[in-house]
């Protein structure tokens, strides 16, 4: 039975997909392509991914994602991280290829054995979805843990998601405030709310509606839809001070965390 996943992470194939492509330099002209073109026919794997960003942008070029898809091939096939990706995305969402989780998997897997942290994260968003792959939360928590050690937010945020829920870890809601604490420092909004969510239901913490309606502030400061219920919720249960003592609070934590992202 197929899970409901954080939107951040069902929005996840779109963020890889601008982190990469938007990557190669755009400004093409007929001279640079002919420059690359000579190298990649030569072999040259960095000049074979520029080809296969320009044929999917039809930059310089007429748009072709097959024929991007052949580049991004010829360089992945050399063992280039980024065309990996780039072509195991192309297989998960049908682009120039006829979709194909499982060839997905393959290429994400090529990446992520090198150390590309979003091939990492996106394979284990595989597992945890069971797409293209056996469904394995011990095995998703792997890969979680080591993109978030490299500091990837998303990575951070969903490591603590499997340690609040107990998937593929044992349930450890301290291990789960400590990985969403760090992607909140990172200005993850999900992230926010979780800990607002933990420090509301006292789940690894005292009860605390001040601390967990300030995380929930700032969380809804990113937008997050779900984070102005909560906020809400705990406001019904709070006295006025204590809602003024909480945007206070939310007030430092946003500024600490902008300071931190500058």
């Amino acid at each position: 039975m197929r899970r409901t996943l954080p939107s951040s992470l069902r929005l996840l194939r779109q963020c890889l997909l601008l982190g990469f492509l938007l990557s190669p330099v755009m400004a093409v002209g007929q001279t640079f392509f002919e420059h690359q073109l000579g190298l990649a026919e030569e072999g040259n794997a960095e000049a074979q991914y520029n080809l296969g960003a320009m044929y999917a942008f039809g930059e310089g070029v007429p748009q072709d994602y097959a024929e991007a898809v052949k580049w991004y091939r010829l360089a992945a096939d050399q063992g280039l991280a980024e065309a990996q990706v780039v072509l195991g995305l192309t297989y998960q969402m049908g682009e120039g290829v006829p979709q194909n989780s499982a060839e997905a998997a393959k290429w994400f897997r090529l990446a992520a054995d090198q150390g590309e942290v979003l091939a990492q994260v996106n394979l284990a968003v595989m597992y945890v979805t069971g797409e293209g792959v056996p469904q394995d939360y011990a095995e998703a928590v792997k890969w979680y843990r080591l993109a978030a050690d490299q500091g990837n937010a998303t990575a951070q945020s969903s490591l603590g998601y499997m340690y609040n829920r107990g998937d593929g870890v044992p349930q450890n809601y301290a291990e789960a405030m400590r990985w969403y604490r760090l992607a909140a420092d990172q200005g993850h909004a999900e992230a926010q709310h979780s800990l607002g969510t933990l420090y509301g239901n006292g789940w690894g913490v005292p009860s605390n509606f001040v601390t967990a309606h300030a995380w929930f502030n700032v969380a809804a400061a990113s937008g997050l839809e779900e984070a102005f219920n909560s906020r809400s919720i705990a406001e019904a249960r709070m006295t006025p001070s204590q809602i003024a003592e909480a945007q206070q609070l939310s007030t430092e934590i946003f500024e600490r965390i902008q300071q931190g992202n500058q």
